[in-house]
């Protein structure tokens, strides 16, 4: 009896791991040793707009095997684990509100734990470290048989994005005083003139009597 139960071990922990789906991005502490190799990725400042250490960026990460995907939020400086990825996010921005096209872009290291053969041990390897642009994908790629990591969102502000020009060049309506253009007041316009009273008919004038 207890040698079939632990014959069965090996197959009951094999089920388990193949039932799950994806882990949550916070399930699991980043390992020292890629926490240390990230923080060699200093996020840099820009002179416009939000600090960086204030924005909050949105990427997307896709597990190919199973075909699921998550969003990470996260600010510059973190590193979040799903399963034996990590993913650190050193810094983003985007281009101004008025600018056309507009563009994204995320500094991120991508970390995964796997054998480098059959017959080496599992060991975490940096497999991608660079700029991501949502509108421009081709010009930086993850190449991983297994994860993809891409930017969606950069969240800033800048100074004065309220007064865009697009803002400008359609203002609010605001109440116009009554007049013409030129400013001269509009006279108002006169009382409607009331009826006058009918004349009263005069009594007709008597014949002379002869005396």
């Amino acid at each position: 009896m207890m040698r079939r139960a632990l014959a069965l071990l090996p197959v009951l922990a094999l089920a388990a791991c193949n039932s799950g789906g994806e882990p949550d991005a916070a399930a699991t502490e980043v390992p020292r040793d890629v926490a240390a190799a990230a923080a060699s990725a200093q996020a840099v400042e820009s002179e416009y707009g939000t600090p960086v250490k204030d924005r909050v960026a949105t990427l997307g990460l896709l597990n190919k095997r199973n075909n699921l995907s998550q969003d990470l939020v996260m600010k510059p400086g973190e590193s979040r684990r799903v399963g034996n990825v990590v993913v650190k996010l050193a810094s983003c921005e985007r281009t101004l509100p008025w600018e056309s096209p507009p563009e994204v872009g995320a500094f991120v290291q991508v970390f995964v734990e796997e054998r480098a053969n059959a017959e080496s041990p599992l060991q975490w390897r940096k497999v991608f470290s660079g700029w991501l642009f949502r509108n421009s994908p081709s010009l930086n790629v993850v190449e991983h048989p297994v994860y993809d990591v891409w930017v969606k969102d950069c969240a800033m502000k800048f100074p004065g994005e309220e007064d865009s020009p697009a803002a400008a060049a359609s203002p609010s309506s605001a109440a116009k005083p009554s007049g013409s253009a030129s400013g001269t007041p509009t006279p108002a316009p006169s009382p409607a003139s009331s009826p006058k009273p009918a004349a009263t008919p005069k009594p007709a004038a008597s014949p002379a009597v002869g005396l």
